[in-house]
């Protein structure tokens, strides 16, 4: 377990049973290796609702509407037809990049974690996309020390709501409709 998913596990306590998903099927059909930090926050949380705001998407999610795969596919052709009109952020310029949601804002927000140029995805880091707009932040860290650092408070964004992070936090396992 990295540290930064032992110290989210400090704060939330993981449900008791951990989410087993077949990652070689998944990574097959995304058509690439997904990093092990997200894989292990999936295994401890699955697909999450945090602070009433934050959306964890998990490949195959009970609940249809947060399953990885699905967001991929739809982030995919929104983005493709964005960028015939606006820049693409200076980290996504590279053709090799690609953006595959990890989760999404209430607001419905764009992805979050961006596969920066390089094959290597323990590299990857984190970006933030305003709802129908073109700013984007960038946030040099993991999608669980992401998570962590803004539960904590310690991501300064002008594209997150000012209510988030809640005082007390609430967390919440995605579950069928």
């Amino acid at each position: 377990m990295n540290a930064a998913l032992a110290r989210l596990t400090q704060l939330i306590t993981p449900p008791s049973e951990p989410r087993t998903t077949d990652w070689d099927a998944v990574q097959e059909q995304l058509g690439v290796t997904l990093p092990t930090d997200y894989k292990d926050l999936i295994h401890a949380y699955g697909g999450s609702n945090w602070d009433d705001y934050l959306y964890l998407l998990e490949p195959g999610c009970p609940n249809d509407n947060y399953d990885l795969i699905e967001w991929e596919d739809q982030q995919t052709e929104a983005l493709e037809g964005l960028w015939e009109f606006e820049k693409k952020p200076d980290e996504l310029a590279d053709a090799s990049s690609r953006v595959i949601p990890w989760a999404h804002h209430r607001q419905r927000r764009m992805p979050l974690l961006a596969r920066e140029a390089g094959p290597d995805p323990e590299q990857w880091t984190v970006m933030v996309n305003e709802a129908r707009g073109d700013r984007w932040e960038h946030y040099p860290m993991t999608c669980t020390e992401s998570l962590l650092a803004a539960l904590e408070g310690d991501v300064q964004s002008d594209i997150l709501s000012s209510r988030f992070p809640l005082t007390t936090h609430d967390y919440r396992q995605l579950t069928a409709v």
